[in-house]
Parts: C-alpha cells; sequence; structure tokens
C-alpha cells in the first residue's frame, strides 16, 4: 500500500506540472499573439515641428506661413515645443523668421493660423491693422534689430474697424482716429464702384491692407532694407469661414 500510494503521490505531481506548463504556454501564445499586432508599448511621441533654423529670404518666409496656414485649414497641426527646454532657449534671445501687422480681432491669431509655435512670428496688433508711430517703431525694430526677411500686412475680412468706418456714425474717443486712418481706404473702394455695402467693406478692407503696406515700405528704416534685398512687406487676406489666407501680392 505504501508503494502504491509513493506511486499514486508521484502521479499526481507529474500531472500537475504538466497542467502548468501547458497553461503558461498558452498564457504566453495569448500574449504574444495579442502584443506584436496590437503594439501593446506606448506608441513613439509624433516628432515636434522644428521650423529651419536658417530663414533667410523672403521666399523662404512665406513658403513656412502657407504651409503652417495650409495645416490650420486642414486641421492637421503640427505638434510644437511649449515646453521648458524652448522657454530656456528663447531666453537667450529671439529669431522670428517674419513680421506680421495683424488686426486685434480675436478671431484672427496669427500664431494660429499660420500654425506657429513660441519665438516664430514677431507680432503687432490694433485694430483694423494699421500703423501709427509706435507700431511703425515696432515694426522697424522688427527689420532693423531682429533682421525678419518678411513683413505681412494681416487683414481679415469683415473687419469692425472697416465695417464702422463704411458705416460711418460717431467714433467715440480715440476710436475716431482708426476710423480716420482707414477712411481713404473706403473712399478709394467706393470710387471704384460696389454692389453692395458688404462688398464695399471687403474692397475697402483690401485697399486698406495695401496702404499699409505701402505706409511700411516709406518707413526710411524699412525702405532702405528693401533697397539692399534684406526684406519684403506683403500683404494678405485672412478669411474667417475658410481659414484660409489669400496672399495680395503674388508678384513678390
Amino acid at each position: 500500500m505504501t508503494k502504491n500510494k509513493s506511486l499514486g503521490f508521484l502521479l499526481a505531481l507529474l500531472l500537475i506540472a504538466s497542467l502548468m506548463l501547458i497553461s503558461g504556454c498558452t498564457s504566453q501564445g495569448k500574449t504574444a499573439g495579442t502584443a506584436a499586432p496590437g503594439k501593446m508599448t506606448s506608441a513613439a511621441p509624433d516628432s515636434v515641428y522644428k521650423r529651419p533654423a536658417d530663414v533667410a529670404t523672403a521666399a523662404d518666409a512665406k513658403k513656412l506661413l502657407i504651409e503652417g496656414n495650409e495645416r490650420f485649414v486642414s486641421g492637421k497641426l503640427a505638434n510644437k515645443d511649449l515646453g521648458q527646454a524652448k522657454r530656456d532657449e528663447l531666453l537667450k534671445g529671439q529669431h522670428p523668421f517674419a513680421a506680421v501687422v495683424s488686426c486685434s480681432d480675436s478671431r484672427v491669431p496669427p500664431e494660429l493660423l499660420f500654425d506657429q509655435g513660441l519665438g516664430d512670428i514677431f507680432i503687432i496688433r490694433d485694430a483694423g491693422n494699421i500703423v501709427d508711430p509706435v507700431s511703425m517703431g515696432s515694426v522697424e525694430y522688427a527689420v532693423e534689430h531682429v533682421k525678419v526677411p518678411l513683413v505681412v500686412v494681416l487683414g481679415h475680412e469683415k473687419c469692425g474697424a472697416v465695417t464702422a468706418t463704411v458705416q460711418g456714425g460717431e467714433a467715440p474717443g480715440s476710436i475716431g482716429s482708426i476710423v480716420q486712418t482707414i477712411k481713404p481706404s473706403v473712399d478709394k473702394a467706393k470710387a471704384s464702384g460696389s454692389n453692395s455695402q458688404e462688398e464695399l467693406i471687403e474692397k475697402s478692407a483690401d485697399e486698406n491692407i495695401k496702404a499699409v503696406v505701402a505706409e511700411i515700405e516709406k518707413s526710411p528704416v524699412v525702405k532702405e532694407a528693401i533697397e539692399h534685398g534684406h526684406v519684403k512687406v506683403m500683404g494678405a487676406k485672412y478669411h474667417l469661414a475658410t481659414g484660409q489666407v489669400e496672399w495680395l501680392d503674388a508678384g513678390k
């Protein structure tokens, strides 16, 4: 009996060991089978957008802005470095590749619609994307000291400042100075003829963009940089509905 019991006990141990081995193999097979096709490990993060280190010409800068706007329109925005390392890098100095004179309208943030990150664009904003001595000084600083190769005057459709100028009426406080600056562009648009007030507003916005470009180009600082081929000034218009930026100076 003792011998039989020992034999039975040994067989029981062998059976248990066999079952554990089979179970382990099956479990490993299932794990391997699900891990490989499903890639259970964390996916590598998408690459962070880095603009070219040397953007030497206006054409280079415009290309980056066009590509960024295409990403914005498609909704496929680039991953941008907004972390501590980037901020530490920018402590050493700024090197934006373009300056943008934009309307203060909350719907028209240049960094977003051009899909750019920290330190990429030097921005001057006010209602109606106009220039006075202070904002002109900011443009001149961008050209003379920061050395941007491109200055963009960015207007937009349904601009409130342009609309107020077209509609006329009282402009209280310092708002009147904005209206007076835009008024010559409205007068020029009226002279060209319009079928509706909406069309007149958009024509006036276009004329205002062109007028600001011309005003910036008259700056002695900017004019000298243009003559030496260091910078170009271009006009563009943002369309609220589509998100697209239309360039008004195709020949530049």
